[in-house]
């Protein structure tokens, strides 16, 4: 790939082992990670206010990055690209947040000017609803099943028992960063066999 004559030296430097990463160099990768995972965690945590959430934003980000890295164009500084790629995802996640989590206690006005609370339903779903979920729920843990024993326990801690990286980390007795570290490489794997069952979910 030829160089953008606009990047600057850091750019350019990027772009070098962006090159590398196309080719399949795995080392690329890891350098690239190095190199932007903290600003990418760090800005995330200023938009999201959630350390947990900011983490794993931060593996998609570079995920969804790597997976397209074909489509980096040396026009532009590859962390400027990256953080678009980041800062976009993140806002997705806020707009999906908002409307599963509306505040239960949230009032508006009615046509009179009285405030009104929300009326739930506690949540209870209709039969048919029920076997879908329990469907999907029952599809889901059979993927997770084809990971590695590593990766499924680690898939399961985190996402099925809800656990944080910190109680993961003290319960499995590993270093965080190992947890983090290898959450990211299940996620991949579990992402590769969501690929080949999405039709039956």
């Amino acid at each position: 790939m030829e160089v953008g004559s606009n990047l600057s030296e850091k750019g350019k430097r990027d772009l070098i082992i962006v090159d590398r990463a196309r080719e399949g160099d795995q080392a690329a990768f890891a350098e690239l990670m190095s190199r932007y995972r903290e600003p990418v965690y760090f800005m995330l945590l200023k938009m999201i206010k959630n350390t947990d959430d900011a983490d794993d934003l931060t593996i998609e980000a570079f995920g969804k990055a790597f997976n397209r890295i074909h489509q980096y164009s040396p026009s532009y500084a590859f962390s400027t690209w990256l953080f678009k790629i980041a800062s976009n995802n993140c806002i997705d996640f806020i707009r999906k947040k908002r409307v599963s989590m509306t505040s239960m206690d949230h009032a508006y006005t009615n046509e009179n000017g009285e405030p009104v609370g929300l009326q739930v339903d506690g949540g209870l779903l209709d039969p048919e609803e029920t076997f879908i979920k329990n469907q999907k729920v029952k599809t889901m843990r059979e993927v997770v099943d084809k990971l590695k024993p590593r990766y499924k326990e680690l898939i399961v801690k985190r996402y099925f028992e809800e656990l944080t990286y910190d109680e993961i980390a003290e319960e499995l007795d590993l270093p965080l960063g190992t947890v983090k570290a290898q959450l990211f490489r299940a996620r991949e794997f579990l992402a590769n066999v969501m690929k080949k069952t999405r039709d039956t979910i």
